[in-house]
């Protein structure tokens, strides 16, 4: 599993490369990354999320559900903790390290080393996240409460693919045949495209400072490195008839900072280009942290 998931971190750093190739030659503007946003936010990722959800309703899928969304919660709630601890009032690295990027970095991983079955395991973790992204990450960064809204968190993309799969998934009703062959084929769109907007935020950073700045390595051993080995611990309570669960959430919590921090430092008129930086390096080192913690995971829970 360990070198399945190198590949993968491999091959989506290759694709971030074309991205960043791309970029320099002119071939993707400005504009044309946010257009590739766009889809990634209100199309591939939502796809991903309504696909992990839609499974036959049993005992087992409903158990398996609220202990990932159980588990979920815990695992985000010490990622937030650890990270205050750690930064205290620098907002960008309290919002960096809190919060990774399953959606666009966990889901293919996940779907590489496990199978696609098992994004089911991470749909709460990404629901969750993107809520407190809304909501906690927007206030540390403007310490402003009227920036919470609860009527954009209800239109957020995730939390409409979220009630579409769970309609599924308590129903028991089929998505037909063509709609669900879009649905699959725009799902697929999801990694290419996220790691050709992670290659683009490259393109645009002075790498040079970018590894110069320490806060920028604090950041990511935080997010790589501190908070997935707690997770590890956390996670020993499942039981083991639950192992690609752990895995999978894992894998999520282990996953590099999201590229949603650039976005509201961007519309908040913070530090825009730091957050940037925090983005790329932390992509960079995951290539190797994450099949580590991996490694690390499997010598632990094999105790």
């Amino acid at each position: 599993m360990v070198y399945t998931l190198f590949i993968q971190a491999v091959i989506m750093f290759l694709l971030a490369g074309i991205g960043y190739i791309m970029f320099k030659t002119g071939k993707i503007t400005n504009e044309g990354s946010k257009t590739i946003g766009n889809v990634l936010i209100f199309l591939s990722l939502p796809c991903v999320m309504i696909n992990g959800l839609v499974h036959e309703r049993t005992p087992e899928t409903m158990m398996g559900l609220l202990l990932s969304a159980l588990f979920a919660a815990v695992l985000l709630l010490i990622s937030m903790i650890v990270s205050k601890v750690f930064f205290r009032s620098d907002a960008i690295a309290v919002f960096s390290s809190s919060f990774s990027n399953p959606g666009f970095f966990g889901v293919p991983l996940i779907i590489g080393s496990l199978s696609s079955d098992a994004v089911f395991f991470i749909a709460s973790f990404i629901v969750f996240l993107n809520i407190l992204q809304f909501t906690y990450g927007v206030f540390i960064m403007t310490l402003d409460k009227k920036n919470i809204s609860i009527k954009n968190i209800l239109k957020a993309p995730a939390i409409i693919a979220m009630f579409i799969g769970l309609f599924f998934f308590f129903t028991g009703l089929k998505i037909p045949k063509i709609p669900a062959s879009i649905i699959q084929n725009i799902a697929n769109l999801n990694t290419p495209l996220a790691m050709f907007t992670i290659g683009v935020y490259m393109a645009q950073t002075d790498i040079k400072k970018m590894f110069l700045n320490k806060k920028n390595y604090f950041i990511s051993l935080t997010r790589l490195i501190v908070i997935p080995v707690l997770s590890i611990f956390v996670l020993f309570l499942l039981p083991e008839k639950y192992m690609d669960m752990r895995y999978a959430l894992l894998i999520a919590a282990a996953c590099p900072v999201g590229a949603n921090v650039a976005v509201y430092a961007q519309i908040h008129n913070k530090d825009y280009a730091y957050a940037v930086e925090g983005v790329v390096i932390s992509t960079i080192f995951s290539i190797l942290t994450i099949p580590a913690v991996i490694y690390l995971a499997e010598i632990l829970w094999k105790i």
